[in-house]
């Protein structure tokens, strides 16, 4: 071994360094800084420069800067690897995503500095560069050298992490080295002399009889060939788990002499080298599974689900035979997630999967199609009834409690039922029927299941009709702000106003906030329409500042999604700075619900806007399924109370309602109550009784237009309104 390391010619010669650059100043910067450490470089301003100097010499280490005009950084990789080039490349550059370091490095980069780069930094990546080469090199020379050395052939051949073998022209092993000890579980000796059959799995003989034992040569001989190898199950060190076979990957060549008896050349054997696959083989498996599985549930997912839905489709259609497509989707998870957190979400996901499974045939097929959202297949169903049944007995295994970290949940689901061939008979259409089916419930209290029919189709057509006339309602400016009063109920004087958004449908005329606002949360457009609605609303309180009508503040409905946006604090500040508004002429409704989706990033942007002034009101409070708790955790000032509780109030009423505790409640906190709904005499004075500050509702006045309030101001502010008693 020394004597061969002897042979190795060590480099004498100064290693060469080519800096590529578009930017003249860094190429001498760079130079200078190599030769004052001692290195010889060259600059070569551009990619096109480069690619002429690697052509027409030698070098050792390349600094390559990336984004270049006309050829760039990423075209000299490529060439110096269709080349072959040895050199070693470390790019330098100002581009640092991510993507572009890993573009860079997948390309043959042996480093990247990004810009402006640390000149020890740069100077240590250059000297590991230059060593690393220099460690090619001595390698090459050494395998050269090994070529030439039987001795050292074999010791690189027991030490390989593949099996290397010899068979004789009859099939027989002359040599093999002694990695088949580590894992086949065979010593060397065992082998030798022995046929290669006694390997081979047997349902691998037939293609093994000609690729192990491969007599061809050249480009035609045998490369990545699969196979099975049997393991000695005798072995008590073999290292494998739970298997008798390992999986390899085999290549193998003929050997011939060149001067047979007859003159031609004789087949005197093969060589071959087999690769242990099994990592490689499991990490195909669990990326296939992967792929047609979601990892939380374990379920097929979207993908497998419909390729069996196409096999099942077409086998029902030969037998003529029907089947059931189930869309599941749970019930308030949300609420779940956003209160009690993702993990606690998750794992109920896990248990209904679990129920659902247990409720189900071993030719159902059930997957997850993401988030809350799960289908089902149920083959050969001999009528709609069957599906039926099974959609009860989902549901009421869904019913009983749910029993996590100490937590009791209570939740259901909502399923809509897409008969074949009824329903449609192709895998979108049946999906989308169930879909639409399942949602027609969600509309219709949750908690039970549908079979999908074509009234559902119209229905789900005519929200997309919903959102498409919202799109062009803010393009074409069709909603208005209408205002309702808020009344002192002692002195009837208006105390305040809510702003409320109607739409002008063209062929609809005026559209209730009830028609519209539901679709514009499930599909986001709240979040321009609330934007529209702030805007529209402080440009008209900006109308009655400039006709000097008293100051008097108003309150904007805001929605849970809109206080998910990262922007939703500085829209709501730069808005009222364009209009130059203090915050206390605003007050914010948010429902119970708007204020438990992600808690503490709620409170924190309300606590911002109410340190602006601004006011923050709790909208239809009693409603929600959170806990009072909450109410100190968030900067409210008014709590409003639901009209659901308001209309059971009656002339005669003597029991204590839900009213008195709000009240009680709000009294004890400190806060403001407004009573909304408000419609007959007796609630009026029922609520002034309780201490209510602020009343609002048809006994007062309907919601009227921008100019119909307008007016009502200007009245109020000459002194011609004395009471807003029956106004309207």
């Amino acid at each position: 071994m020394n004597e061969i390391l002897a042979d190795v010619p060590e480099m004498k010669k100064k290693p060469k360094i080519l800096i590529v650059d578009d930017d003249a100043a860094m190429l001498t910067s760079l130079r200078m800084l190599l030769q004052l450490n001692g290195h010889d470089a060259e600059p070569a301003q551009g990619g096109e420069k480069a690619i002429e100097r690697l052509t027409a010499a030698d070098y050792d280490l390349m600094l390559l800067d990336l984004q270049m005009p006309g050829v760039g950084g990423h075209e000299v990789l490529q060439h110096v690897r269709s080349k072959g080039l040895g050199i070693k490349v470390i790019v330098v550059s100002g581009e640092t995503s991510f993507s572009a370091v890993k573009d860079a490095l997948t390309e043959g980069a042996y480093d990247f500095v990004r810009k402006p780069y640390d000149a020890g930094e740069l100077l240590t990546t250059i000297n590991n560069g230059l060593q690393s080469r220099e460690l090619e090199r001595q390698r090459k020379a050494l395998e050269d050298a090994l070529e030439e050395s039987e001795k050292l052939h074999r010791y690189i051949v027991n030490n390989s992490p593949d099996i290397v073998y010899v068979l004789d022209n009859e099939g027989r092993f002359t040599f093999i080295n002694d990695r088949t000890e580590n894992l086949l579980g065979y010593k060397r000796e065992e082998l030798l002399g022995q046929h290669f059959s006694m390997l081979i799995h047997e349902d691998d003989l037939v293609v093994a009889n000609y690729v192990f034992n491969e007599r061809r040569t050249g480009a035609r001989a045998c490369k990545d060939v699969e196979l099975r190898l049997n393991i000695n199950d005798e072995a008590k060190t073999v290292r494998y788990f739970d298997t008798h076979v390992l999986p390899i990957e085999l290549h193998s060549v003929g050997m011939y002499n060149p001067k047979g008896l007859d003159g031609n050349s004789e087949f005197i054997g093969t060589y071959g080298c087999a690769r242990d696959i099994t990592d490689r083989k499991r990490n195909e498996e669990l990326i296939n599974y992967q792929a047609f599985h979601d990892l939380l549930t374990g379920l097929p997912n979207r993908a497998l689900f419909e390729d069996r839905l196409k096999l099942a489709i077409a086998h029902a259609r030969r037998g003529k035979e029907c089947l059931a497509v189930i869309y599941l989707d749970v019930d308030r998870f949300k609420l779940v997630n956003d209160s009690l957190g993702h993990a606690m979400g998750d794992k109920l996901l896990q248990i209904f999967a679990e129920r659902i499974l247990g409720c189900l045939r071993a030719e159902d097929t059930l997957a997850r199609f993401g988030g809350d959202e799960f289908t089902l297949l149920l083959p050969q169903i001999s009528k709609q009834e069957n599906a039926g049944a099974v959609a009860k007995k989902i549901l009421e295994s869904l019913r009983l409690p749910i029993h996590i970290d100490n937590q009791e949940i209570f939740t259901s689901a909502s399923i809509g039922i897409a008969m074949f061939p009824q329903s449609g008979e192709t895998v979108e259409t049946l999906v989308k029927s169930a879909d639409i089916a399942m949602y027609h419930v969600k509309s219709n209290g949750k908690d039970a299941h549908q079979f999908f029919n074509e009234e559902m189709n119209n229905s789900y057509t005519c929200h997309l009709a919903v959102e498409r006339d919202m799109h062009r309602a803010l393009e074409h400016k069709q909603f208005e702000v209408f205002f309702q009063p808020k009344v002192n109920p002692n002195s009837c004087q208006i105390v305040g106003m809510e702003a409320l958004i109607r739409w002008h449908h063209p062929e609809k005329k005026l559209v209730l906030p009830n028609d519209f606002i539901p679709i514009a949360e499930q599909t986001k457009l709240i979040i321009p329409i609330g934007d529209w609605m702030f805007h529209a609303t402080c440009k008209e309180i900006c109308r009655w500042r400039e006709q000097g009508f008293p100051k008097i503040k108003v309150s904007i409905n805001i929605s849970a999604i809109q206080i998910e946006q990262e922007d939703f604090v500085k829209k709501i500040i730069d808005t009222l700075d364009d209009f130059n508004l203090s915050g206390d002429y605003i007050e914010l409704e948010i429902t119970e619900y708007g204020l438990m989706k992600n808690r503490e990033n709620a409170a924190q942007k309300l606590r911002r806007l109410s340190a602006r002034g601004i006011s923050i009101a709790i909208d239809d409070f009693g409603t929600g399924y959170s806990s009072l708790s909450y109410l100190q955790d968030f900067p409210v000032n008014t709590l409003k109370i639901d009209r659901s509780f308001v209309k059971d109030i009656e002339s005669e009423t003597k029991e204590t309602c839900i009213v008195d505790a709000i009240a009680a409640m709000a009294k004890g906190l400190k806060l403001h109550m407004v009573a909304e709904g408000v419609e007959t005499v007796a609630q009026l004075n029922y609520i002034k009784n309780l201490g209510c500050v602020e009343i609002q509702g048809f006994l007062f006045g309907k919601p009227q237009s921008a100019q119909t309030t307008f007016d009502l101001m200007r009245q109020r502010a000459d002194g011609k309104l004395e009471s807003c008693l029956y106004y309207g």
